[in-house]
């Protein structure tokens, strides 16, 4: 099993609420502490792909949205 382990990922502060709430949703372990940071504990593949999407959902812009949709149907 891949194990990436905790991983510290910088969000703004407007977004980490938010981000946070929505990785509890998907039973990804995850905490906010007092530095700013939000740290997301990966355990797999599939979770990786989970947070880049869940962080991507809020913090990335419209184009890069469309253009990633695009590369997914793409290579299917």
């Amino acid at each position: 099993m891949l194990s990436l382990g905790e991983q510290v990922l910088q969000i703004p502060l407007s977004d980490r609420s938010q981000i946070y709430h929505r990785l509890q949703e998907l039973m990804i372990t995850c905490s906010c502490p007092p530095d700013g940071s939000l740290r997301v504990q990966v355990n797999s593949l599939q979770e990786a792909i989970l947070v880049r999407s869940t962080v991507m959902q809020f913090l990335a812009s419209r184009c890069e949205l469309v253009e990633w949709l695009d590369g997914c149907w793409s290579h299917s």
